[in-house]
């Protein structure tokens, strides 16, 4: 029997997340110095020095399991955002909620679950490995969401419909009524899922986001991280806002004790240090605004963006693979976005002033000189 027997055949064919490469790597490969990431949305500023400060505190509890469920952390969230909390559920990472979400609701073989194309490679790769059919209608023109055709691949057997607002990779985003509208015109089964990773960097934010609104659909999951505004990627927290009756079965099934001691603790202290939150929120918009105007003087097309990154087309007379290992050369890492079916564009991470200024002037000189 060959090994790969052992293995159920729908997942044989499955390859990992594709993360971004790491500055390790690539200072190891053209032997650098120094590396500039702007590949993951990553807080531009760390994180919060109050973080730091109570994970230092905490590191002589790490032998302590935390409590189950993580009281402390879901009942700070509930009164930070306005929502019962019996309706929050923590997780390692939103990736956890997407999982069990899918695990909870859909029946294998029977049911399905819609999603833009393209869409977060994890809605694809836990559909798949549940063995459960994914619907893709594809985004409209400059990737403007087709609500109308999200609805329209809807039928009685669809269990989830994702919507990441704003979108990744593109940043673009609708109004929190056109969710709304959207959640209301779904089949009576369908919970539609907000995926709000990037909702903060929004403007105003408020206009956008569906937490303020949780109460006016019943058919809503709402998703948050604590990776990008809050800079906490690798202790891997996030949370979800949903119906209770669907909370109370999440927390049934949910491994136990996911969220780790030392995330509960960061993210309570993250939310306390709204100084770092205002300070982060500035750099992100002011150095979305200024590298937007810097790309596009650089004859590159920049899609209008309202997450902590942006899209963009190489100027005409380079390609975007190219300009990619040209960067990577130079110590600076952005996205390719190939995995996401688009060959010809990449994605930059807003970083700080000297990390923007330093992309911008690699950019320039590849584009003068060549690669």
């Amino acid at each position: 029997m060959q090994s790969s027997d052992r293995i159920r055949e729908d997942v044989r064919e499955f390859t990992p997340y594709a993360p971004g490469l790491s500055m390790e790597e690539i200072k190891e490969r053209y032997g650098l110095s120094r590396v500039v990431k702007l590949a993951s949305n990553e807080n531009p500023l760390g994180a919060s020095p109050l973080v730091k400060r109570v994970l230092a505190r905490k590191a002589d509890m790490v032998f302590r399991y935390p409590r189950a469920g993580n009281p402390a952390l879901t009942a700070a969230l509930a009164a930070f955002h306005g929502v019962p909390q019996a309706c929050v559920v923590a997780g390692n990472g939103s990736d956890e909620i997407i999982d069990l979400l899918v695990r909870l609701t859909c029946r294998p073989g029977h049911d399905n679950v819609v999603a833009f194309s393209p869409c977060f490679s994890i809605y694809v790769q836990q559909t798949k490995l549940c063995g459960v059919t994914l619907r893709q209608p594809a985004l409209g023109p400059d990737f403007v969401f087709d609500l109308p055709a999200l609805a329209a691949a809807c039928d009685e057997n669809t269990a989830l419909v994702f919507l990441t607002n704003p979108d990744n990779p593109s940043g673009y985003a609708v109004p929190a009524e056109q969710v709304i509208a959207l959640a209301r015109s779904l089949p009576p089964r369908a919970l539609l899922v907000v995926d709000e990773a990037y909702v903060d960097f929004a403007e105003p934010m408020e206009d956008y986001s569906m937490l303020a609104r949780f109460g006016q659909c019943d058919n809503m999951v709402i998703l948050r991280t604590f990776s990008k505004l809050y800079g906490l990627a690798g202790l891997r927290l996030g949370f979800g806002v949903m119906p209770e009756w669907l909370a109370d079965y999440m927390l049934r099934v949910r491994l136990p004790f996911s969220v780790n001691l030392m995330a509960e603790a960061a993210g309570l202290a993250a939310l306390e240090d709204t100084a770092f939150v205002e300070a982060s929120l500035a750099t992100v918009r002011k150095g979305r605004a200024a590298l937007t105007a810097k790309l596009t003087d650089l004859g590159c097309r920049v899609y209008p963006s309202q997450a902590n990154f942006l899209m963009f087309r190489p100027p005409l007379e380079t390609d975007a693979a190219g300009v990619f290992e040209a960067l990577l050369r130079r110590g600076l890492i952005v996205r390719g976005l190939k995995s996401y079916g688009l060959p010809e564009l990449l994605r930059v991470s807003i970083g700080n002033d000297e990390e923007n200024d330093m992309f911008t002037a690699a950019l320039k000189d590849i584009r003068e000189n060549g690669f």
